[in-house]
């Protein structure tokens, strides 16, 4: 296993912060499915500093009975069963992700994740969702508690919507490529590491 030179098991309350985001096909954990999940792992370097470590995404197949909303589906673009989605089923998608995601609390020290999103009740209410629908044990995360890019930017920037966040920090913005769930993880992830490293350094700052 790798070892982590400066882990964050003292940091975060002992949780590993990791970057969901979820497409699905409606808004209803319950009935619509998830179609794409991705997780981006953040971990500090030596200095303290947070970064993109590792990112994972699945093309997911509906799940049996499942029920899904064209108004849902116009808005990701997604269509559910094309051959190149390579789409896989739901718990499969759940053991590619949270396998790399306990390695990364393990070697970080810490004792469960914790979800990172933008407006994270609507990605922590499907997963969680998924998680029962398929009896998947051990799940990674911490069952309801998350991190809120939304409140953070509203904080550091002055915006709440996403898009507007990463504009007012700099970050480059593709409205073609919004609404992957890849895509999004990973501008989170970097807005995320953003405010915690600016947050870090303004600390230091005051301390000298």
């Amino acid at each position: 296993m790798e070892i982590n030179l400066n882990p964050l098991g003292n940091r975060f309350r002992g949780y590993l912060p990791v970057i969901v985001d979820i497409e699905t096909a409606g808004f209803n954990s319950k009935k619509n499915p998830l179609l794409e999940i991705a997780a981006v792992i953040v971990e500090p370097d030596t200095d303290g500093w947070l970064h993109v470590t590792e990112k994972h995404h699945c093309n997911i197949i509906p799940f049996k009975n499942s029920e899904l909303d064209d108004a849902a589906l116009k808005f990701t673009g997604i269509d559910p069963y094309h051959p190149f989605r390579m789409a896989i089923e739901e718990k499969d998608a759940l053991t590619k992700l949270f396998t790399p995601i306990k390695a990364a609390v393990k070697r970080n020290e810490c004792k469960r994740a914790i979800l990172v999103g933008h407006n994270p009740a609507f990605d922590i209410n499907f997963l969680n969702a998924a998680i029962e629908r398929t009896n998947y044990k051990r799940s990674p995360f911490h069952p309801f508690s998350s991190f809120d890019t939304a409140t953070l930017g509203g904080l550091m920037y002055g915006q709440t919507v996403l898009a507007k966040i990463a504009q007012a920090a700099g970050i480059i913005w593709d409205n073609e490529k919004a609404h992957s769930a890849l895509y999004d993880a990973e501008q989170t992830a970097e807005l995320f590491c953003l405010i915690i490293n600016r947050w870090k350094k303004l600390s230091e700052y005051e301390a000298t």
